[in-house]
């Protein structure tokens, strides 16, 4: 009897081990994964993460870890999905709902991305980042008075964020709102003058005001700040086409569509390029399809009428 106790009670044991063994096993994998993110080896990062999920299926934060490693691959899908996953299991993961509702927005869903701003609301309504996406998802649905209340109610919340101030002077530039949209820029800068997005929004506003040397001059300093941004590029292309420098801005204007192939205003501004030079079937080949599914976008229908009347 007392040897079928001693076997009965070294099972026990065993059991134990192996259980805790299973668990700093996956815990383990989930800092080698972290290792080689923070190595910039996202591909190996998603094989540790995986590892750890066979271990327990159930383990939110591997299914977050890997959301960010399929990021890191522009891997959108992949991203959304195990974020999906990660908020099945932890239905509070208040930063897998962020996050997925900024990969929501990022992969033009922005309906969904709403419904999980509004999630983080009911969540947290005290957090800066639940009205960031909140206002986020409201300017892609063009509701622009919420998007700017939101962004307002971030900044009372984080009020040294410069990019929530940003955002905020983004939202007064779409509605036509300059002055205002200049004087928020200041106080962004103030705070953080290293922000690129801020002067290349600021090179918008003197665009839009007619002072296109003023404009270039500011998008250069984004340029400057942060070398890897298409759009940046693409701006100063065309603020050099209305300076008749066309062949410096042309390009900048294939620089820009090299680094982001969708973007309808890369292809406006090349469009714009051929109108100047003259050549009316290549400015047609770029501007006739945008006049029909843009036909709002800026210097678009002007455009296209010069080109139809070369």
């Amino acid at each position: 009897m007392r040897i079928l106790n001693k076997i009965i009670l070294g099972f026990w044991i065993l059991t134990l081990i192996s259980c805790d063994s299973e668990e700093n096993k996956k815990g383990r994998f989930l800092l080698k994964g972290n290792e080689k993110l923070v190595e910039n080896d996202p591909k190996s990062a998603i094989v540790f993460y995986s590892e750890a999920i066979k271990l327990d299926s159930t383990y939110a934060d591997a299914y977050f870890n890997k959301a960010m490693a399929h990021l890191k691959l522009n891997q959108l899908d992949e991203s959304i999905a195990d974020l999906s996953k990660a908020i099945q299991f932890r239905p509070e993961y208040f930063e897998a709902i962020f996050q997925r509702g900024l990969n929501y927005l990022d992969n033009g869903e922005f309906y969904k991305a709403r419904e999980d701003a509004d999630r983080l609301l009911k969540l947290e309504s005290d957090n800066w980042k639940s009205y960031f996406l909140t206002g986020l998802s409201q300017e892609k649905l063009k509701d622009f008075p919420v998007a700017l209340q939101a962004f307002e109610k971030a900044s009372t919340l984080d009020p040294t964020n410069s990019d929530l101030l940003v955002n905020q002077a983004t939202i007064r530039y779409y509605l036509k709102q300059y002055e205002s949209a200049k004087a928020i820029l200041s106080k962004a800068e103030i705070i953080n003058p290293s922000e690129p997005n801020l002067h290349n929004l600021r090179s918008m506003i003197y665009f839009e005001e007619g002072n296109v040397k003023d404009a270039l001059t500011s998008v250069e300093k984004a340029i400057v700040l942060d070398n890897r941004q298409a759009y940046f590029y693409n701006n100063k292309g065309l603020y050099l086409l209305f300076l008749d420098r066309p062949e410096e801005a042309i390009d900048l204007i294939n620089q820009s569509i090299q680094l982001d192939t969708k973007n309808p205003f890369a292809l406006r501004n090349k469009g714009i390029y051929y109108v100047m030079k003259g050549d009316k079937i290549s400015a047609l080949q770029y501007l006739t399809d945008l006049v029909k599914n843009y036909p709002e976008m800026d210097l678009v229908q002007e455009y296209y009428q010069k080109a139809q009347a070369l």
